[in-house]
């Protein structure tokens, strides 16, 4: 009998999204999805041989790739809470684009994918991880490419914010319930702390409240930069928005 794994995710990867899975795309997705579609799009086009999504989440880059190219398309996101809505997105495609998309549900460097595309996209992910995580990822994402391949990374914040911040995100109808919610980020020794705070709302006024708390750790785009030269990647002209970074993996 095969040695296969009932629960191959410790708790703290299956809940850290726990809350957040819920009001996500009914809150951000649209907005995410129409810069996805404008940060990345074109670079998905050009792909010959996969593409590659680290850190998925609920689908926007995934399906963007599927739609917008040819090619086989790997999606990891080990985060349970978070796959799911993926999957359930991934569900309401036709069968043939389906059969191009292979969700994996752990992490990069335990994933097993050597030279799979040609065109890799870190979108809303570098931010959440700790500094020694994120350099080894960046081996991980050279292993997955193949020498020549392009890796487009949305980079975090460069530094700590000097002041409490709200961004209040845009309220959504559904049926008989407005859901709404807010960002609140500040400084915390080295990290920053951004707290989600959802409302779902009827005519007689609030019915749910939930926050979650995730942490960010601040990096410039030199560090970034300098990060992943030692696993083979050198920076390109920079793009139109700032906020993404591409770089290219070396031929060896």
């Amino acid at each position: 009998m095969p040695d296969v794994s009932v629960d191959p995710l410790d708790r703290e990867r299956q809940d850290a999204y726990a809350i957040s899975a819920e009001f996500y795309d009914v809150l951000q997705a649209e907005r995410d999805g129409a810069r996805v579609r404008r940060l990345y799009s074109g670079d998905v086009g050009n792909a010959r041989l996969g593409v590659l999504d680290v850190g998925a989440g609920t689908g926007l880059v995934t399906v963007m790739s599927l739609l917008g190219s040819q090619v086989p398309v790997h999606a990891v996101e080990p985060s349970r809470s978070m796959r799911s809505p993926l999957m359930t997105r991934l569900a309401s495609l036709p069968a043939g684009l389906r059969t191009r998309v292979t969700v994996h549900p752990q992490m990069l460097d335990e994933a097993g994918l050597h030279g799979v595309a040609d065109v890799a996209i870190c979108h809303n992910t570098i931010a959440c991880l700790r500094p020694a995580s994120r350099r080894a990822l960046w081996p991980a994402i050279a292993t997955a490419l193949v020498p020549g391949g392009v890796l487009l990374v949305q980079l975090p914040p460069a530094r700590l914010p000097q002041y409490e911040t709200t961004h209040d995100l845009p309220t959504q109808r559904v049926g008989q319930h407005e859901y709404g919610g807010r960002m609140v980020t500040s400084a915390a020794m080295n990290r920053i702390r951004a707290r989600f705070d959802y409302w779902v709302r009827n005519e007689g006024g609030v019915l749910r409240e939930h926050n979650e708390t995730f942490w960010m750790w601040p990096a410039s785009r030199t560090k970034v930069i300098g990060e992943l030269e030692k696993s083979g990647f050198a920076p390109l002209p920079e793009r139109a928005d700032p906020a993404v970074l591409a770089v290219r993996l070396r031929r060896r």
